[in-house]
């Protein structure tokens, strides 16, 4: 936390050791970020580059509580659109990734249809906050991060398959979730 307040304040002070000093701090993050959405080391490197800029040009005003998750959610928007852009039929692994989600929250039914993006995010954050902490690192990593079962296993030190089963479970339980808060409605 020391270390934003002091990139921050570099920001704050238009000093162009901002930008460095974030490449130092989080770059590594970013890169992986970006990099597991497109699979591409020259796009990851300029969704990185824009996130700086982002970060540039919204500070000031905007002054983030957390700076990696706020540079991390510029980054992975910025890969995103990036993606739907590129126009190569080659699934990559986030295309995976939220296909495996996409039974839980796109059913097609009055779950998808009445429940808006901001009410789905906060459904979601509710059921993360009655995982166990591993679970809930688990879905993280795949769903946010996009991150492989290796690299996940390898985190959280399961194999693949348990990692697969987990994620398997959540997903089942997040469908249930769902579909019992749309029911209360």
């Amino acid at each position: 936390m020391a270390e934003d307040e002091k990139i921050l304040a570099m920001l704050f002070a238009r000093n162009e050791q901002a930008v460095r000093e974030m490449d130092m701090q989080y770059g590594r993050i970013c890169h992986k970020l970006a990099y597991n959405i497109l699979n591409d080391l020259r796009d990851a490197e300029e969704c990185v580059n824009d996130a700086y800029l982002g970060v540039w040009n919204a500070v000031p005003p905007e002054r983030p509580v957390r700076l990696v998750a706020y540079l991390c959610k510029i980054v992975r928007n910025l890969a995103l659109k990036r993606l739907s852009q590129n126009t190569a039929a080659k699934r990559s692994a986030h295309t995976v990734a939220f296909e495996e989600l996409a039974d839980c929250l796109s059913q097609g039914d009055a779950v998808s249809e009445a429940v808006d993006a901001k009410e789905t995010a906060r459904l979601l954050s509710e059921f993360l906050d009655t995982l166990p902490k591993e679970n809930r690192v688990i879905f993280m990593r795949r769903y946010w991060f996009c991150d492989p079962y290796k690299d996940i296993a390898a985190r959280v030190g399961l194999s693949e398959k348990n990692v697969s089963v987990r994620l398997a479970r959540v997903r089942k339980q997040l469908k249930t979730y769902l579909r019992e808060k749309e029911d209360l409605k």
